[in-house]
């Protein structure tokens, strides 16, 4: 059976490629499918966002679709960088530039309490979906630490680590991070439904 992965970011897909690894599911990237609109994340929270990506590709691409909506959450900043974590120092920002944008927001701050959180949203043929969420907590480093990972990873310190996303290798990071748990959940939730017995 095959599957759309409503994203375009490798690194993204990559981790969910190691989790959601179902047996006779074919999990396929939008660059397979080609010909997909381009769906504007516009929406106020994750879970609009997801549920958005998802159904407008299946309904689309006439195959079940999951996607994914997830960003950082910090206490001191009220919830941003949120939803436009991936744009959070412009349309075109890149990591680093995010990255430096929080680090200066966050300058002089005791309280770096933070979140990650991800919603996976998954959709019929027919536009009929559902969601999942994961999410884990921890702070905010006072530096970039770590090479591995992609966005916030470096500044990025799981709770109960000393550790950043960063300094993580990727099988420890999926273990409990927010797209992680998600993965976990959805797999468990949607198995039977994705392997036809539903």
């Amino acid at each position: 059976m095959k599957l759309l992965i409503a994203t375009g970011n490798r690194n993204k897909l990559k981790e969910i490629r190691a989790i959601f690894n179902l047996p006779g599911l074919d999990l396929m990237s939008i660059d397979q499918v080609g010909n997909t609109p381009e769906v504007v994340e516009d929406g106020n929270s994750f879970e609009i966002n997801a549920l958005k990506k998802a159904v407008t590709l299946a309904l689309t691409a006439g195959l079940w679709t999951m996607a994914d909506d997830s960003g950082l959450e910090v206490d001191v900043l009220s919830g941003e960088p949120g939803v436009r974590s991936a744009r959070y120092a412009g349309e075109r920002a890149d990591y680093r530039a995010n990255n430096i944008k929080l680090l200066e927001a966050m300058r002089g701050q005791s309280n770096r309490t933070a979140r990650f959180r991800c919603v996976i949203a998954l959709s019929r043929p027919n536009g009929q979906a559902q969601i999942v969420e994961g999410v884990c907590e921890g702070t905010i480093s006072e530096e970039p630490k770590g090479r591995g990972g992609f966005g916030y990873d470096p500044l990025f310190i799981p709770k109960g680590y000393s550790m950043t996303f960063a300094e993580m290798d990727p099988d420890q990071k999926n273990s409990i991070s927010h797209r992680g748990a998600a993965l976990r959940l959805a797999r468990e939730k949607w198995e039977e439904a994705l392997s036809g017995r539903q």
